[in-house]
């Protein structure tokens, strides 16, 4: 296995006038292939912002992100964008379904702005959809779903096209406990059977049970990392 995230004395400085706000203060972390990472920390430690820059959302203000090697600061403004849609899967707080499109076009979105044909991205939506167990939601609009199974979708859209990488922020926000346990086991399978990486961004410790690791930035460093399994 080797290192699919590394960060090099990250820093992120937010500038209101004269007055600077630090949100990441020299964060250095390495990430391996297939691991499942919990990152935590209260309100205001730096945890969005963090996995916003390994996603090429932001940029940071010093430092480096390397993924599978490559310095993303170095990438042009089209090779960021094929990053976003490649390399790295988003989950988000507020799973961004179209609600006039069913489960299955929803996940078969990404690819279509990829230019997968028609066929080619029917087949791997419902795939997708049977690996996050909601192989008999296909056809259904996200106001019929509950919101658990709403997250799995996002889950499944953001593995259309086949990232090595899942950044996902506070995916069970919104959620119920029993829900939230659900999509967590979600991540813990997907990185199990299919070798994914996943960073989530969560306020539940309960969750990180189901994690391989867990670093906990406080003040915009990394205060620990802590082995949960293995």
């Amino acid at each position: 296995m080797g290192e699919v995230v590394v960060t090099e004395d990250l820093w992120k400085v937010y500038r209101v006038g004269r007055v600077e706000y630090p949100a990441l203060r020299g964060v250095n972390l390495v990430v391996e292939e297939g691991e499942f990472l919990a990152v935590v920390g209260p309100s205001g430690s730096g945890k969005s912002t963090l996995l916003h820059i390994i996603g090429g959302l932001d940029k940071p203000t010093r430092g480096e992100v390397l993924v599978d090697g490559v310095r993303i600061s170095g990438l042009g403004r089209n090779e960021l964008a094929e990053y976003r849609s490649k390399k790295v899967g988003f989950v988000f707080q507020f799973y961004n379904l179209i609600p006039y499109l069913t489960a299955v076009e929803n996940v078969e979105l990404p690819m279509a702005i990829a230019g997968v044909g028609r066929e080619v991205r029917r087949s791997r939506a419902l795939e997708l959809l049977k690996l996050v167990g909601l192989a008999g939601m296909a056809l259904k609009r996200p106001t019929e779903l509950s919101g658990g199974e709403q997250q799995r979708v996002a889950i499944a859209r953001a593995l259309a096209n086949e990232p090595r990488l899942v950044l996902a922020d506070e995916p069970t926000g919104n959620l119920d406990s029993s829900s939230a346990k659900a999509v967590t086991k979600t991540f813990r399978g997907l990185v199990d059977e299919e070798g994914v990486t996943v960073i989530m961004v969560t306020h539940n410790i309960e969750l990180t049970k189901h994690c391989d690791r867990v670093a906990k930035l406080r003040d915009g460093r990394v205060e620990s990392v802590m082995r949960v399994r293995g």
